[in-house]
């Protein structure tokens, strides 16, 4: 426990650390774990591991990798503030994707930083997050507000635009889970056919995984075209 000012004693924030690579996991937790005001209760390096130790643990709060090994730890956060809403999840990551962080903010993540941040500044950013605050890198805070104001300004291009109804229709299954063999019988296509439409879509829409087509449609909500 640690003292306030006004003589209160604050319970430490219990942290869970998310990332694949070992050395920058463990660097992470002798950071944080040395701080009176955090707690770290578990570490993992995958998706899998991270459910896991959230639903055993209930920390307050989880420093996750974006880029994991068996998928996306922003589908990861999703995942744990749907089953725990009080915990809430800062990403963490070496790449300043605009499309990274809008998919962060609407899966529930309070923040978004760089692994490129100081050792103190990650600190206060944590301790800002565990005071219920929300917060995002400089390096990629005008990315997204300038996203942001070319919405609000109507000369932001729909990205589904690009997209033939066909594809629109082909990206709602995916973002439903289906695998190609499911979408494949649906449409009356091949499932290699189907394969290919899927790395056309990604590639156009500038996306990694097929896990990230949800937060893209929860994003823009197409309708979907009627045949």
């Amino acid at each position: 426990m640690t003292d306030t000012p006004e003589g209160r004693e604050v319970r430490p924030l219990r942290l869970l650390v998310v990332d694949d690579h070992e050395v920058v996991r463990q660097g992470l937790v002798a950071l944080l774990d040395r701080r009176d005001r955090f707690q770290v209760v578990a570490e993992a390096g995958t998706v899998e591991e991270a459910l896991e130790a959230s639903r055993r643990f209930q920390p307050d709060l989880v420093v996750m990798d974006v880029r994991l090994p068996d998928g996306s730890g922003i589908e990861a956060c999703r995942e744990i503030r749907a089953e725990s809403p009080a915990t809430r999840v800062v990403m963490l990551t070496s790449y300043p994707d605009e499309e990274a962080v809008l998919s962060a903010i609407i899966a529930g993540a309070s923040g978004y930083l760089l692994k490129q941040i100081r050792a103190r500044d990650l600190v206060a950013a944590l301790e800002s997050v565990g005071r219920g605050e929300s917060l995002l890198d400089p390096a990629v805070t005008e990315k997204v507000l300038e996203r942001v104001r070319r919405i609000a300004s109507g000369t932001y291009q729909d990205e589904l635009a690009q997209l033939t109804a066909q594809e629109q229709r082909i990206l709602m299954l995916v973002a439903e889970g289906k695998t190609n063999k499911e979408i494949a019988q649906e449409v009356f296509l091949s499932d290699k056919t189907v394969k290919n439409y899927v790395s056309s879509i990604l590639s156009k829409l500038n996306l990694e995984r097929r896990a990230q087509a949800a937060a893209f449609v929860a994003r823009h909500r197409p309708p979907i075209p009627e045949y």
